[in-house]
């Protein structure tokens, strides 16, 4: 115990050099698990969101528009395309699905989105109570919509129209809750949905009010938003979206080439972080290492005269050992507190728009990478910083200050 209380006198005996050491260390932790959070959550979105969605075919505009837009729901569309020319480009041998979505309105700030059935099988969706629309006005929540708007079965809201948040203009068409879906920790899971009657019903009523009676005829000039497609074979890959961007006023994109060549140029930032990170980490254990050499200097009449009170060089070593990783420790948790807090604001703060859980867990063996790097350079930092207390000679020391 008498180690340990030495250590703790040294760390109180220089507050701002403590707090100088932690609190840097603690910042390159933050940055270090912050970056490696980020890029596992968004590799994790492109392959959980789009892993059977070969090919987006929609209005034609900035591609990665489309696919944030279409697969993961991130952006407003690039526009409509006619349903009946999307039905005929499905009616190809060689795809093997082909799922219109349609964009609604929204509620609260949730997309609602008219689609078929199928759609669920992209996100391999199942129900956990209830029944899929079969009917206009009728709407399937996905897990975490339930969960958030606390609505249940038999429930009934008003969509608004538009992107915005207003009043102004509700439509009254009541949208009734007839299923809710399990959660899968994909996209589906925030998204309200609808078949594709409910969108063109809705909005048809403005323009149509007098011909009420026989809208449901005119389902010709149908749009939707875009097309999903999965293919029998990759190979169609190479000439289906060339001709269609060639031959018609829709365009393909390949949502993974697009999200993965979105990753790329994020990455380049994300490995500057990594760097400046790792920068702060080596500034950092050069902190600690003075802190703990300087002590050891100024301290060696004192460790000397413990040395003479039979304290062995092991202990001596323990005593400054301790110090050192009492301040990792510290720092370590600050750190992964800091970035905690951090995430839960920006998270927060994007949350009105996208209602989603992006962040995933980070898995425990980057975590375990990280800290092992953290500790092995603080540990080498005490090392050298324990170096003058193994070559001490008693004598010599003791001789000097008297």
């Amino acid at each position: 115990m008498k180690i340990w209380s030495i250590s703790l006198h040294n760390i109180k005996s220089k507050p701002l050099y403590t707090f100088l050491s932690v609190f840097i260390l603690s910042l390159s932790i933050a940055l270090l698990i912050g970056i490696q959070q980020l890029k596992v959550s968004f590799k994790n979105q492109i392959e959980n969101n789009v892993s059977n969605i070969d090919l987006v075919i929609g209005a034609k505009g900035g591609p990665l528009q489309l696919v944030l837009a279409s697969v993961l729901h991130l952006d407003n569309p690039t526009g409509n395309i006619s349903y009946a020319k999307a039905k005929k480009i499905s009616k190809n041998p060689m795809i093997k699905s082909a799922i219109p979505i349609s964009y609604g309105d929204k509620y609260k700030g949730l997309r609602i989105v008219g689609t078929i059935e199928e759609y669920l099988n992209i996100y391999n969706a199942e129900l956990k109570k209830g029944r899929f629309v079969n009917k206009s006005m009728e709407v399937v929540l996905g897990a975490n919509v339930a969960k958030q708007l606390n609505l249940n079965i038999g429930d009934t809201f008003l969509s608004s129209h538009g992107l915005v948040e207003n009043n102004i203009d509700v439509h009254e068409d009541e949208l009734t809750v007839v299923g809710i879906l399990k959660p899968t920790q994909k996209v589906i899971d925030r998204l309200i949905i609808s078949n594709l009657e409910s969108i063109w019903d809705v909005h048809h009523h403005g323009h149509q009010e007098e011909e009420h009676h026989h809208h449901h005829g005119s389902h010709d000039d149908k749009e939707i938003t875009s097309l999903l497609i999965t293919f029998k074979s990759k190979r169609a890959l190479l000439s289906l979206p060339r001709k269609n961007n060639e031959s018609t006023n829709m365009q393909a994109a390949l949502p993974i080439y697009e999200l993965n060549k979105l990753y790329d140029y994020t990455s380049i930032g994300f490995e500057t972080i990594n760097w400046i990170a790792y920068l702060i980490l080596i500034i950092s254990c050069l902190t600690i290492f003075t802190s703990l050499y300087k002590m050891v200097k100024e301290r060696a009449f004192d460790l000397a005269i413990l040395r003479t009170y039979g304290a062995s060089n092991f202990q001596l070593i323990q005593m400054v050992l301790y110090e050192g990783l009492f301040i990792a420790f510290v720092a370590f948790l600050l750190g992964v507190t800091f970035i905690k807090i951090g995430f839960y604001f920006v998270i927060n703060s994007v949350k009105t728009n996208y209602q989603q859980n992006i962040l995933q867990q980070l898995p425990f063996t980057d975590f375990l990478e990280i800290a092992s790097i953290i500790f092995t350079m603080v540990i080498v930092s005490v090392l050298l910083a324990i170096y003058p207390i193994i070559k001490m000679n008693i004598s010599t020391i003791l001789s000097n200050e008297k």
